[in-house]
């Protein structure tokens, strides 16, 4: 078993990773999208988890297409694959597009940009002329979203003159979904459309056409087009609110630091957020909003001790949370309360904190003690 720590050793909080529940989410994806092929978004320093064993992770169990969005990500994304001695047959893609001057230091990190508009294509095409090389670049079309990638205007200009790619290797076409999260939704098929006439209207890429990334990996083969390229259900993120495949990833654990009993007419916290209406026992934990426990779950959120359900007591503040354990009677100080797991993870705390989760996986601190772990051999913590 790989079991390694990162961070603050002497943290009263425990932040677990699973490096094993990690890969087997990537599988279920590569599965879904086969025969075609998955890659992973590993940006946000690996969705808050780390992207060095994430990246090392993902790429012993398969994967050799990463995408992040910044340059300065890609290039730490680029030196984890190389740190684990995985060499250019595993791509990084820059999914923010091509900056004045960041040409020269894409190449020498052997990274590709995702092409977003012409004047992207245009730069790219005259870097490469400079240097007497054809590089691979993907070009992102706007389906739908209008956020990144070509407009409709830009794709018929580019279909219309494909001279524009000379010198180009346009190894992948993307575009990104909307609402795939929500599959009745509509505008699903009408960007699966608007995609499939923007593919059919450019030359064919050499690596393929993808659409899909976590959410529209669940909508259907037709969304997969050559690959998918999934992110947060990677790292236990679910779906949709049909479909629960996704493994958990994490575990956040924190030490209680005090506990209490207090009477009616007391109160707890800021605001005096949590009145008691009697006996009541109170645990508090040394987490807050400091260390990306959203204030917006204040009085909603739940958590487990001693495998029963416990309620939050109160408001969110920086570094402190209280919880209610009058029912758990056992309970004592040095306990470990149980934020985030199996029984009540990412998905749930984002219902209550009324986000998404990956919200709440981004928003992990630094102050938690670190851990990685995987049981097979060679794991990549």
């Amino acid at each position: 078993m790989t079991d390694r720590t990162h961070g603050f050793t002497n943290s009263p909080t425990e932040l677990t990773i699973d490096l094993d529940a990690l890969a087997d989410n990537w599988r279920l994806l590569r599965d879904r999208a086969a025969p075609g092929f998955a890659s992973a978004v590993v940006k946000a320093d690996g969705y808050g988890l780390g992207a060095g064993p994430v990246v090392k992770a993902l790429a012993e169990a398969g994967c050799r297409l990463f995408f992040a969005a910044h340059l300065e990500e890609s290039i730490r994304v680029r030196a984890a694959l190389s740190e684990a001695g995985y060499g250019l047959d595993h791509a990084v893609g820059v999914l923010n597009g091509l900056l004045p001057g960041e040409a020269r230091v894409m190449a020498q990190h052997d990274l590709f940009p995702v092409l977003n508009d012409l004047g992207q294509i245009e730069a790219w095409q005259r870097f490469c002329a400079s240097v007497e090389t054809i590089l691979p670049a993907a070009v992102q079309t706007d389906s739908g979203m209008c956020r990144l990638g070509l407009p409709w205007q830009e794709v018929k200009v580019l279909s219309e003159d494909i001279s524009r790619l000379d010198g180009i290797e346009m190894r992948y076409l993307m575009s990104h979904m909307a609402c795939a999260d929500e599959p009745d939704d509509p505008k699903n098929r009408e960007q699966l459309t608007a995609f499939a006439d923007q593919a059919a209207s450019l030359p064919k890429p050499t690596g393929g056409a993808m659409l899909a990334a976590s959410s529209a990996s669940f909508l259907g083969p037709e969304w997969h087009f050559d690959g998918i390229r999934p992110g947060a259900a990677i790292y236990g993120v679910q779906p949709n609110a049909v479909e629960r495949p996704m493994k958990p990833v994490v575990q956040l654990d924190a030490r209680i630091v005090q506990m209490r009993d207090i009477d009616k007419p007391q109160t707890v916290g800021y605001g005096a957020g949590y009145r008691a209406d009697g006996p009541r026992r109170i645990a508090t934990v040394a987490v807050g909003y400091a260390d990306g426990y959203l204030r917006s779950a204040s009085s909603k959120a739940s958590a487990m001790l001693h495998g029963q359900r416990i309620a939050m007591a109160g408001r969110v503040s920086m570094d402190l949370l209280t919880f209610d354990v009058t029912d758990v009677p056992q309970a004592q100080l040095g306990d470990a309360i149980t934020l985030l797991g199996s029984d009540y993870g990412v998905n749930e705390l984002a219902d209550d904190a009324g986000t998404i989760g990956y919200e709440i996986l981004t928003g992990l601190g630094p102050r938690y003690k670190r851990r990685y772990v995987s049981n097979r051999d060679g794991g990549a913590a």
